[in-house]
């Protein structure tokens, strides 16, 4: 089975979780890309894993003319109906079905770490990227940097032991990574900076459903049992509690914007 149709079906398990809990924290860097894109009506923007279509609203209120991709069709349904006059489609990120030199800007939140090669998922990003191109990648930081992994390494204690080069949400995170792959491939670091993304949860079951929208969550139900999945969301989330419920985490990620 295709590292497309693993990570589709994963992240189609609970769609509304993750539109609704967990993607819009990723607001403050998609507001940092915008105000480094300078998005207008004659550009052609291709959102590469584009989820629920948030980033992709925020660009199609620039003028610009987007469309989407992602491996989900869950998720897809629900960009459609934020965007029903644009085209999502449901593809792969390593065989993008758009001619070569296509679009002015394509842009990867939260995406490239999940393709089976992520070599090649970048790769496709720059063959469809016209001459001087920018390419847009948003990923998480170092684990150590985000409350977030200490419930995302609880959900993974559910899991098999995952083999070397496995995707997954740190998987583009070491340092240097991205820069390497991107030499690699000829293509030109033009601006990097963190954003700090963090959540606030009104209740513990807010908390719970918005961890329960992610693959690892997806994954794991199929070695256990929901309730056992959303027990060790609710304990893991436990030190992050303020008061009345409310629970509040700081995440960290990582903007890079290279150039063909």
């Amino acid at each position: 089975m295709s590292t497309k149709t693993i990570q589709g079906k994963l992240w189609s398990i609970a769609p509304q979780n993750w539109s609704k809990h967990f993607e819009p924290y990723f607001l403050p860097m998609y507001r940092v890309v915008l105000d480094q894109l300078h998005l207008s009506e004659d550009l052609m923007l291709l959102d590469a894993g584009c989820g629920s279509g948030i980033f992709a609203s925020m660009a199609i209120e620039t003028g610009a003319q987007v469309i989407g991709i992602d491996a989900a069709p869950g998720l897809l349904e629900v960009a459609r109906k934020r965007n029903p006059q644009n085209n999502f489609m449901e593809e792969d990120l390593e065989a993008m079905p758009f001619a070569a030199n296509s679009f002015d800007v394509v842009t990867g939140f939260n995406s490239f770490q999940y393709a089976g090669h992520f070599e090649n998922a970048l790769r496709e990003a720059k063959r469809v990227l016209k001459p001087g191109g920018r390419l847009v990648i948003g990923i998480w930081d170092k684990p150590a940097l985000s409350d977030a992994t200490h419930v995302l390494q609880a959900i993974g204690t559910l899991l098999p032991a995952p083999p070397p080069g496995t995707p997954g949400p740190f998987a583009l995170s070491e340092d240097g990574r991205i820069e390497s792959i991107c030499q690699g491939l000829g293509l030109k670091i033009a601006f990097k900076t963190s954003v700090a993304c963090p959540f606030l949860y009104r209740s513990i079951g807010e908390g719970i459903s918005s961890f329960m929208g992610t693959g690892p969550a997806a994954a794991a139900m199929n070695y256990t049992e929901k309730e056992t999945v959303e027990a060790t969301i609710a304990k893991a989330l436990r030190p992050y509690r303020i008061t009345d419920d409310f629970h509040f985490m700081q995440n960290q990620f990582l903007v890079f914007i290279a150039e063909k």
